[in-house]
């Protein structure tokens, strides 16, 4: 209690500062904190968000799996180039037709309850994936999997419905991390406050809103790991208290950074700050089932509204670049679209064709971390100037998440405008589109915010699905991405870049391009 009391003491004299300098942390407050050593294999890392689940098939945002893949693994993983690598699988092969893949499978691996890790388990996992009646938030990408045969005790093969040339990024994602056959049994829909898997670490300890702590698996697999006794993961919403808990030793690794304080930080009291550009995109859905984003030309207009460059500016410092398409630049088949101009005149224009030519009322739903806060105020202005007044609803991420999430029927569903980020995982077009604007995805099924259904869209989205041909695939995504930018179901703000800082004895931890954590290598050097 009394480390804890500390915490929140450093963090409001920091907030405080920062209120009266009217910026983020400057040099001279960077300089009057010494820096601290590291004593023992046990660290803190310090996050924006709440997570929400430990159940890899049933999460939906990218912080929740940072934390489970310390738990768990899958058959294959990415490196920091988001190149897939083998992982409890050592090998594989696909068929000609991309229909069949084949896995073999690593050998005296256990999970942390001391289930033996095996085709039969691997079989166990997928087959929950792809069940029909699946509920799972995650259940669209193994929908296409038709049955999983357990060839021998160490051989699996996957068996899908239709060719399907991304399905082994499918498997790279982190929703395929294995959980114990023995825990799913024993928990049921519960697994998801009980993770139990093959990674180096083990749940120890979550208290929701506060701390999740996974300590070291002593039956892990590879000979050395892990590196660390114990990680700690504090969720930390307030951008000042983040800075302030790595400035004083009270956390290891932060992310995000704010960008405003990265020239400040970097290279001050041992402390490293690092940035790359990511596959995160930000954007505003708008609900096109409901008046007034039901027309085009009124979501258009939002677009033209809103002065993308500026955003970046005052939200990111300048670290991210606007959307050119509503996938990043390094997903697979990307394709750049004409970006919508900042053109108020424009914007009116439309406006007042729609009908709306002294703009409406309407409100705007995001999370609650500082980055998003000033976010959603800077659209908040940006939008006014056309005459539309929009109403803030900052929420924590399990709060919105119920919100989004328990709506069944669409036309039941009160979110009109959604400011949020999106990473795909999988590194392919597929999952940078299918799940956010497919008509199958409406929530709860799907991230389909924006309640989008285009038939052109959708039919592109099969021919897309259904070949292994990278040449087809190819022009279907060409196609899918000029058709959404016209239509433009979201507001198409910014790529931006992975922001993160750690105290310089941290050695190996850093962001994927997708915005998650690996920590699988990370260790204390003195």
């Amino acid at each position: 209690m009394a480390k804890k009391g500390m915490m929140l003491v450093l963090a409001a004299l920091f907030s405080l500062s920062l209120v009266l300098s009217g910026c983020g942390s400057s040099g001279n407050t960077a300089a009057s904190v010494q820096a601290v050593q590291k004593h023992g294999k046990n660290i803190t890392v310090a996050v924006q968000d709440n997570f929400v689940s430990m159940d890899p098939g049933d999460t939906n945002d990218t912080l929740s799996f940072s934390a489970e893949k310390t738990m768990m693994e899958g058959l294959i993983g990415f490196d920091r180039e988001m190149k897939m690598v083998p992982v409890l699988a050592t090998s594989w092969q696909v068929s000609p037709d991309a229909k069949e893949y084949t896995f073999h499978l690593r050998h005296g691996v256990i999970f942390s309850d001391g289930t033996p890790f095996n085709a039969e388990a691997v079989k166990v996992n997928i087959d929950r994936l792809s069940d029909p009646k699946s509920t799972l938030k995650r259940h669209s990408l193994f929908a296409m999997v038709d049955k999983t045969v357990v060839v021998d005790n160490y051989t699996v093969k996957v068996i899908l419905k239709q060719p399907f040339g991304a399905m082994l990024n499918n498997f790279a994602h982190p929703a395929a991390l294995m959980v114990s056959p023995k825990a799913l049994q024993k928990y049921g829909k519960d697994i998801a406050r009980h993770p139990v898997g093959t990674g180096e670490y083990m749940l120890k300890e979550w208290v929701q809103g506060d701390h999740l702590t996974v300590v070291k698996n002593p039956h892990y697999w590879r000979q050395g790991y892990p590196k660390l006794d114990s990680i700690t993961f504090r969720s930390v919403p307030e951008n000042g208290s983040r800075i302030a808990m790595l400035k004083t030793g009270e956390a290891d690794f932060i992310y995000p950074v704010p960008p405003e304080d990265v020239q400040a930080m970097s290279g001050a009291n041992g402390i490293t700050v690092q940035h790359k550009p990511s596959i995160i995109v930000d954007y505003i859905s708008m609900n096109t089932m409901k008046k007034p984003f039901n027309d085009s030309r009124v979501r258009q207009a939002l677009n033209y509204a809103i002065d993308k460059n500026a955003f970046i500016k005052v939200v990111y410092s300048g670290l991210a670049e606007p959307m050119t398409s509503e996938i990043a630049q390094n997903v697979q088949f990307f394709s750049p679209q004409q970006p919508y101009k900042y053109d108020l005149a424009k914007a009116k224009e439309l406006l007042k064709a729609a009908g709306y030519p002294n703009g409406f009322d309407t409100t705007i739903w995001s999370n609650n971390n500082s980055t998003y806060i000033k976010a959603t105020q800077f659209i908040q202005q940006q939008l006014a100037q056309v005459g539309i007044k929009v109403k803030i609803e900052n929420m924590e991420s399990g709060t919105m998440d119920t919100k989004i999430w328990s709506v069944q029927n669409p036309q039941d569903a009160k979110i009109q405008l959604y400011f949020g980020g999106w990473s795909p995982s999988t590194g392919d077009a597929d999952w940078g589109i299918r799940p956010l604007l497919g008509k199958d995805m409406l929530p709860p099924k799907g991230y389909n915010t924006a309640y989008y259904q285009n038939s052109v869209v959708n039919n592109e989205i099969q021919q897309a699905i259904q070949t292994a041909d990278p040449a087809q695939r190819k022009a279907a995504y060409d196609q899918i991405q000029k058709a959404i930018w016209q239509d433009a179901p979201w507001v198409f703000l910014d790529t931006r870049d992975n922001i993160y800082g750690f105290r310089n004895y941290l050695k190996d931890a850093y962001l994927l391009p997708d915005g998650s954590l690996d920590i699988q290598n990370a260790q204390i050097v003195r």
